[in-house]
């Protein structure tokens, strides 16, 4: 395969990708973060993980999934082992569930 080729392919495969997350985004969907079980992210958690599924920990704090604002917002989470109430986030802020 030429290097044309390949860059062909590449292009098409990165502009399929930002028109899947465009859809989802206009379907009113927003990236949850802290909602997750481990293994059952969308694309691009945070740092030790490098894509869909690679969570490590239920309700990872950096681990985002597509839910709607509503959604994301009433989440029935079970309550952190301290006894806080877990609530997801449409902010990347959560420093809670890392992986150690």
């Amino acid at each position: 395969m030429s290097n044309h080729a390949k860059t062909l392919a590449i292009a098409g495969a990165v502009a399929a990708a930002l028109t899947a997350h465009a859809a989802a985004a206009q379907d009113g969907q927003v990236k949850c973060y802290g909602i997750s079980l481990a293994g059952a992210n969308d694309c691009a958690a945070g740092p030790g993980t490098t894509c869909a599924g690679t969570s490590t920990v239920d309700y990872q704090g950096n681990a985002w999934t597509l839910v709607s604002q509503e959604e994301c917002e009433t989440a029935a989470l079970p309550d952190t082992a301290d006894g806080h109430p877990r609530r997801g986030s449409v902010a990347f802020s959560i420093n809670r569930d890392l992986p150690s």
